[in-house]
């Protein structure tokens, strides 16, 4: 049998990229060519497709990576960084080894620490058959079915956590803000520093945000609930299709008794639904935050299980930064002045995608 070629391709300049990307069934938002450009030009990440596609042909299939190289974590390949899921766009099994076999030879030849790939299921397209590769993380995923009526769903909400806070919200005069301004960013940005804080990690870069909202345009919505003049809960979401994404949120702790938080949920489900959305994708979660679990379950999310896999190179990975030295090190975040949080955040994440 004649082995089938594989193909690499920009997907920032082949057109054939926004046909699949668009029309596969697997696709999501972080496929799009808005989300590889803002990755490009925040974090300098350079985009790269392979295909079981000839170039003068049409786009079957590809899988989407991004070549991160660093001095401080290696060079790797990963579809893709800061990305939920980003699931191989493949129409089966067949397609995927293909594409595996030449993936493990490419980590061997050119050098790459690992390949990693995030599919939004485990046994998306026969993943878990694959020789060489090996789980390196695990998650949990929430998604919110908002096809019912408005007042179906409120009543579905757990009570005490959700009804209850909304309306405290409602009666305490919370306003409500969506848009993409530099105004909107910068408040969602400064309530991103204080929750990372909170959680002793630096927030992303101002400018990745700002880069998004370029490159997604219309797809990007920065929602923001304020008391008077002050901003006390704010959020960044997705659209693809007719699914509405949670990516990024923020608040001030001074005022979580005010329900600024559910109340934006709850804004962002009615705009979504008269927008003619039928999910919400809540993101994915560590497994071990039993908090954050817990806030998604009480809208009635369902949970399922994400999970991220490589193909290593070289011996298995060992984890970088052992539990003492995170521990030691978010306990030095906390008390870093907001100028010195945002710069490391600004410096590191090039890193870790």
């Amino acid at each position: 049998m004649t082995p089938v070629a594989v193909h690499a391709l920009d997907p920032l300049q082949d057109p054939r990229w926004d046909g699949l990307a668009g029309s596969h069934p697997a696709a999501s938002v972080f496929h799009t060519r808005g989300w590889l450009a803002a990755l490009r030009r925040t974090y300098g990440y350079q985009p790269v497709a392979y295909t079981t596609s000839p170039p003068e042909g049409p786009l079957r299939d590809g899988v989407v990576f991004c070549r991160v190289e660093s001095w401080l974590t290696g060079r790797r390949l990963v579809s893709l960084p800061f990305s939920d899921h980003c699931a191989p766009l493949v129409d089966g099994p067949a397609q995927l080894a293909t594409l595996s076999q030449f993936l493990q030879g490419q980590a061997r030849s050119q050098g790459w620490r690992y390949i990693e790939i995030r599919p939004k299921a485990a046994g998306d397209a026969g993943i878990r058959d694959l020789a060489g590769l090996t789980r390196s993380q695990a998650f949990y995923a929430h998604t919110l079915d908002i096809r019912p009526g408005l007042g179906d769903l409120f009543r579905s909400f757990h009570r005490d956590s959700v009804q209850r806070r909304i309306r405290r919200a409602e009666r305490a005069g919370l306003t409500y803000d969506v848009g993409r301004t530099e105004l909107l960013i910068r408040k969602l940005y400064d309530l991103l520093v204080l929750t990372r804080r909170r959680h002793r990690l630096p927030p992303q870069p101002l400018d990745w945000f700002q880069n998004l909202a370029v490159a997604l345009g219309d797809a990007l919505s920065i929602r923001v609930v304020s008391q008077g003049d002050r901003p006390v809960a704010g959020m960044l979401t997705l659209r693809f299709g007719r699914t509405v994404v949670y990516k990024y949120g923020g608040s001030d702790a001074r005022f979580h008794h005010l329900g600024g938080m559910p109340l934006l949920l709850w804004r962002t489900i009615q705009d979504a639904k008269a927008d003619g959305a039928l999910e919400l994708d809540l993101g994915r979660t560590d497994c071990d935050d039993t908090g954050l679990i817990t806030f998604k379950e009480h809208w009635g999310a369902v949970r399922s299980s994400l999970a991220y896999f490589r193909w290593s190179a070289g011996s298995p990975e060992r984890q970088r930064l052992p539990g003492l030295g995170r521990r030691l090190a978010g306990r030095l975040l906390t008390h870093l002045p907001d100028a010195l949080l945002r710069a490391t955040g600004d410096r590191l994440y090039r890193h870790v995608g």
